[in-house]
């Protein structure tokens, strides 16, 4: 199963963000197990740079953090016909219209994120943290 990441998902693991990051650490381990084949948008790698530097305060911490991101993720690249698709897209959240976009594209089986309300009307399927964990443990 290829299963594109939101930003969202990574930063509650990454920042401990209480309750979520149960789920989103459950399903960071079943990547780094190959249970699942974890992607991150291309987008979202400066999103999560930049959330994490306001954490560690520190650019050597953060980007010794990406790089374990890295090592476990797959990165999904943005086109620009990924960002011109998005312009005319029924998603009114831009952001999440790309990552729908980039997602349709490159065929994913599935978009996890917290925001599912927010992406209703994309063409790929859309689950939460918590509904991927109760998949792979099926």
């Amino acid at each position: 199963m290829t299963v594109l990441f939101d930003t969202c998902v990574l930063i509650d693991s990454l920042q401990d963000r209480k309750p979520f990051s149960e789920d989103s650490n459950r399903l960071l381990l079943a990547v780094a197990r190959e249970e699942i084949k974890g992607y991150i948008s291309a987008k979202s790698v400066a999103d999560i740079y930049y959330l994490m530097h306001k954490t560690t305060h520190s650019d050597e911490k953060t980007r010794d953090i990406l790089s374990k991101i890295f090592s476990l993720f797959h990165i999904s690249d943005v086109t620009a016909s990924d960002c011109l698709g998005a312009l005319t897209s029924e998603i009114s959240d831009y952001e999440d219209a790309i990552l729908a976009e980039s997602a349709a594209r490159a065929k994913f089986d599935c978009i996890v994120t917290r925001n599912a309300p927010d992406f209703k009307k994309s063409s790929v399927k859309t689950v939460s943290p918590a509904e991927l964990v109760g998949i792979i443990t099926a």
